[in-house]
């Protein structure tokens, strides 16, 4: 599975969570985006579940976000 996850984080953090969700193995890149969000990063795994585990064990966890928000690629 693949997909974007569009994230939040705290002020003045933006750089710190980068470097911490870059270390992620599931994260194929991040990079930091002007408009409602911080952070796009795309992610692949080997199914939904693992998906949303490391959406929830790895990626919500990073000190610093505070919103995450998935879109699934289905084509």
């Amino acid at each position: 599975m693949k997909a974007y996850i569009l994230i939040n984080a705290g002020l003045g953090v933006v750089s710190d969570v980068l470097d911490d969700l870059r270390k992620i193995n599931e994260i194929k890149s991040a990079n930091s985006t002007a408009g409602p969000y911080d952070i796009i990063a795309f992610m692949e795994s080997s199914d939904l579940s693992s998906l949303g585990d490391t959406i929830v064990q790895k990626i919500q966890k990073v000190p610093g976000v505070s919103k995450t928000l998935t879109c699934i690629i289905i084509e």
